[in-house]
């Protein structure tokens, strides 16, 4: 199979879809892969060590034109021309939080299938996981940083000091992300509350951090209640596959105090806070209203881009492998595949996504 790696073009985007190791491994199984020009050089990986790994260099054009395109961010519109009937794309897509996508997608008949909603058979995301435990971590550096006066932050040292009050930092949202940034917060010494609508998980939360950080049932009036006391809240809500909802409202928010920053993790699926209604980019994270300091960049672990993209290679190669070697085919190898495809000849197969447009949709067991 031809498989095609091209450069990521979102703003701030330094990620790279696959590694030269994984290309290597590939090449070996038979594989053409092409890799469009400077496609890692963000990310630490030169064209020589793909070509190295036997990978052939190519233009954008090129690499679109593979069988398979495998990509990290979901494509812009610009890129919207290289779709083709049956190609199969392989990438975060977030198609909840984008119709123009979503319409390119069907119109084209593209197979698009999306890391985010693939779904193991005990209900874990596994390409999802490994980028919110950067995003969540990365989070609360920036946040740090964020909160210094010159910053235009409360000018708050996040975990204080002997004999000062460390930052109080709310999350809301108790999953992957949110427990990475409790790891990350509570490791400088932040003061922490963490809001979840599932008893279970504040439990194992409660028994995760023994007891060192607050744990509170989820609800307009219980996040109302204590807003204002916060110098940080943090949303990591998440509907797999779906847009996300808005949990803290408007009203909320300008009950906190100047100074004090609002981070919105869930923004690639639509975003979680009201006062946030479109992302911010690495190189403008930021904007103030109501005083308040909010940050909204989609697309967090491209700040560590070397990182992300092993992390990134780690979880997605077996399911790219599998793909190389049997196309589609690949589902009756590992079922779960199902659950990441989005579109196929021309219809929506993913349920959360046409709940957010009002838009039909079909079982993928249709098509197989």
């Amino acid at each position: 199979m031809r498989i095609g790696i091209p450069k990521e073009i979102k703003e701030g985007e330094n990620r790279v879809s696959l590694s030269p190791a994984c290309v290597r491994s590939l090449v070996e199984s038979g594989h053409t892969v092409l890799v469009e020009l400077d496609a890692g050089r963000e990310s630490g990986f030169t064209n020589e060590e793909y070509l190295k790994a036997g990978a052939l260099l190519v233009s954008a054009e090129e690499a679109w034109g593979s069988d398979l395109v495998v990509k990290v961010k979901e494509p812009l519109e610009t890129e919207y021309r290289f779709f083709r009937k049956n190609m199969i794309l392989f990438t975060f897509l977030h198609l909840a939080a984008n119709r123009r996508l979503t319409d390119a997608l069907l119109e084209k008949e593209v197979t698009a299938i999306a890391y985010e909603t693939l779904k193991l058979p005990d209900g874990t995301l596994p390409l999802l996981i490994p980028m919110s435990e950067i995003a969540g971590r990365v989070a609360i550096q920036h946040a740090a940083r964020i909160l210094e006066r010159n910053h235009g932050g409360r000018g708050i040292l996040l975990g204080g000091l002997p004999g000062v009050e460390p930052a109080r930092v709310a999350i809301v949202g108790g999953g992957t992300v949110g427990t990475n940034a409790l790891k990350m917060a509570l490791g400088l010494g932040a003061d922490l509350t963490v809001f979840d609508i599932c008893l279970k998980k504040l439990r194992l939360l409660d028994d995760l951090f023994g007891g060192k950080i607050k744990t509170i049932m989820a609800n307009p009036y219980t996040i109302e209640e204590r807003i204002s006391s916060f110098d940080l809240l943090i949303g990591a809500v998440l509907k797999p596959g779906g847009k996300s909802p808005k949990v803290i409202s408007k009203e909320m928010i300008e009950k906190m105090r100047p100074g004090s920053v609002v981070m919105d993790i869930s923004i690639d699926q639509g975003g979680c806070i009201e006062t946030i209604d479109q992302p911010t980019t690495h190189d403008n994270p930021t904007f103030i209203k109501s005083g308040i300091i909010h940050y909204a960049v989609a697309n967090i672990p491209a700040a560590v881009p070397r990182t992300a993209t092993y992390a990134l290679t780690n979880a997605t190669f077996y399911w790219i492998n599998l793909l190389a070697n049997h196309g589609l085919m690949a589902i009756k190898y590992d079922p779960a595949i199902k659950t990441a495809i989005n579109t196929i000849r021309g219809e929506l197969t993913c349920r959360a996504v046409a709940e957010a447009f009002s838009m039909p949709w079909s079982p993928i067991e249709k098509f197989l």
